[in-house]
C-alpha cells in the first residue's frame, strides 16, 4: 500500500463528535477531501452549483492537519495519531466528495490502523467495498448511483428532490435534515411534520452547529 501511486489531498483532519445522522455524538477523527463533483467550491461559482446550499469550505489543503498524502498508509497513520485511544476508532470521510478520492488501498490502510469507517458522499460516485457506514446524501439535479447503504440523508426541502422518490432505494435508514439559513426554523418544522406524517423517515439535526464544533 506504500507504493499505490494514488496522492490524497487533505483540506482539514481533526477530532470531532458526529454532528448529524445515525451517529451522532460519536467521537470521530474528520478527514475532509478537497474538491467536489457539483461544485467548484468558490463563492464566484456558486450560482451554477448542482448543490448551490452547500455549507462545507473544501479548497485546498490549508486547514488543521490538511496536506497532501502521497501514499494511503501515510494519510492512515497521520489519522490514527489524533485518536486519544479507546472505544473503537471511526473516521468520517467526508468533503467535498469524498469519493473522488477514497480507494480501496485506503480503505485497507484505514483498517489496518483499527478504524471503523464511515462516508458521507453526494451518491453520484459508486461506493467501493470495505466501507462500515456509508451516508448517501442526494441532491437535486444529479444522477444517483448509489442506490444503497446504511443512511439516506436528504437535506430537505429540495426543489424537485421529494422523500418518496427515495424510499424504494436499499437504505437501512431515512431522515430529513433541514436545510441551514436564513429559513431553518420554517424547514425545520416542514421536516418534523413530514417525519410524523411518513415514519419511514426521521429527523436529522446539525447538533455540532448548535454546540459550536466543527
Amino acid at each position: 500500500m506504500e507504493g499505490t501511486g494514488m496522492t490524497y489531498s487533505v483540506k482539514e483532519m481533526f477530532l470531532t463528535l458526529q454532528g448529524e445522522g445515525a451517529q451522532a455524538g460519536r467521537p470521530a477523527v474528520f478527514v475532509r477531501f478537497t474538491g467536489c463533483n457539483l461544485w467548484s467550491g468558490r463563492e464566484v461559482d456558486r450560482h451554477k452549483a448542482q448543490c448551490p446550499f452547500c455549507d462545507t469550505e473544501f479548497v485546498g489543503m490549508d486547514g488543521q492537519n490538511g496536506g497532501q498524502f502521497t501514499n494511503p498508509a501515510a494519510l492512515a497513520r497521520a489519522a490514527a495519531d489524533l485518536w486519544p485511544g479507546g472505544g473503537t476508532p471511526y473516521v468520517v470521510c467526508t468533503g467535498g466528495e469524498p469519493l473522488l478520492q477514497l480507494d480501496t488501498p485506503l480503505i485497507q490502510a484505514l483498517h489496518k490502523v483499527g478504524f471503523e469507517i464511515a462516508v458521507e458522499t453526494n451518491g453520484t460516485i459508486v461506493a467501493p467495498k470495505g466501507i462500515d457506514w456509508l451516508c448517501v446524501s442526494p441532491k437535486a439535479g444529479t444522477e444517483l448511483v448509489q442506490k444503497s447503504g446504511d443512511e439516506l440523508k436528504l437535506v430537505f426541502p429540495q426543489q424537485n428532490s421529494n422523500p418518496e422518490d427515495f424510499e424504494h432505494l436499499d437504505f437501512g435508514r431515512f431522515v430529513l435534515q433541514p436545510m441551514d439559513g436564513p429559513q431553518i426554523v420554517e424547514y425545520t418544522r416542514s421536516a418534523v411534520e413530514y417525519c410524523l406524517s411518513h415514519p419511514r423517515w426521521g429527523l436529522s439535526l446539525q447538533t455540532h452547529k448548535w454546540i459550536g464544533i466543527s
